[in-house]
């Protein structure tokens, strides 16, 4: 395992564009040794080429990047011995089964744990028997998260790892990140999901427009968090309006919505409590609500990061993917 002191992954200044679309634009951050990080930002912001800088699957073309102390450019081989990477859509071989999958995804990575491997395998209810052709992509999912996390590394790259997972598996997952995590693995975790992230990460980076714009604990990006709250109420709720932390109050007939700051929930309650509350629902912000919030609007900027090919295709210096 890395050194405490040593960066997991360190980037200072990172450069990368396509054509006349610059993806990554000075970017900046680290992961500590044992640390989930989420790495969040909405699509087209950079989130996907940085991944593929980190794999050595795109080379850069600005500033440093260290991965585990080493490039993984020029290192990729020696590296990827080290890290193990589950992107959020997942291609098989369609002819080997899930367990022939995952068997020859640890093989080749050289140190496993073949019980670590079972157990992983019944706790994310996969069924190692089937052909990779008759999964569902949630299952397809599973085939490359079992291969991973059964694996002996020091990095987890995690590119919406639970696209196409059930609510039931998504705490399964969260389960098995808080064991690696004790185990001394470090966790890079991209994901659309705030919720999961919040509930993972010790450090948060918001990428937009290939740049850093937010960094640090939960706590510290804990005054961006809104909740929307739909409820209905025995008598008018108009007066919520007022309190602080309350925004966007939208009234219709009995049913009332709004948004309300993380910090303002325990003095809204009593108030909503006076009002004779019928039922009460709240909804988490997603990731593009958040950043629309903050920083206008999330889809705009960077539309080719990641893509790989520029406006004017022509297709920048990138190894190629194998399944």
């Amino acid at each position: 395992m890395m050194s405490g002191t040593t960066p997991v992954i360190f980037t200072h200044d990172l450069m990368k564009s396509f054509g006349r679309v610059q993806a990554l634009d000075g970017l900046n951050f680290n992961v500590e040794a044992g640390e989930i990080h989420g790495f969040l930002g909405p699509n087209g912001a950079g989130k996907s080429t940085t991944i593929r800088i980190l794999l050595g699957l795109l080379r850069s073309d600005g500033g440093t990047v260290k991965v585990c102390g080493q490039d993984p450019w020029r290192d990729a081989v020696s590296l990827h011995k080290r890290l193990a990477y589950v992107p959020g859509d997942v291609e098989l071989w369609p002819n080997l089964t899930g367990g022939e999958t995952i068997d020859m995804m640890l093989q080749l990575r050289g140190q496993y744990n073949q019980r670590r491997r079972d157990t992983l395998i019944e706790r994310f209810d996969l069924d190692p028997r089937k052909k990779n052709r008759t999964y569902s992509k949630g299952n397809r999912q599973k085939v490359a998260l079992v291969a991973a996390l059964a694996s002996h590394v020091d990095l987890l790259l995690l590119d919406e790892p639970t696209a196409g997972l059930d609510p039931l598996m998504e705490v399964v997952f969260q389960e098995v990140i808080r064991e690696e995590q004790r185990e001394g693995r470090s966790v890079l975790l991209s994901s659309h999901i705030l919720a999961q992230v919040e509930a993972l990460s010790d450090q948060i980076s918001i990428i937009r427009h290939g740049k850093i714009v937010e960094s640090g604990t939960l706590s510290d990006l804990r005054h961006m968090t809104r909740t929307t709250v739909v409820v209905e109420t025995d008598h008018p709720a108009d007066s919520l309006a007022t309190l602080p932390g309350v925004h966007n109050l939208r009234v219709e007939v009995s049913k009332t919505t709004f948004d309300v700051d993380g910090d303002t929930v325990p003095h809204l309650m009593p108030k909503l409590t006076s009002l004779g509350v019928r039922s009460l629902v709240a909804h988490p912000p997603t990731l593009e609500q958040l950043l629309m919030r903050h920083y206008g609007t999330a889809t705009d900027g960077i539309t080719a990061a990641g893509a790989g090919t520029s406006p004017s295709g022509n297709a920048p210096e990138q190894r190629q993917d194998t399944p």
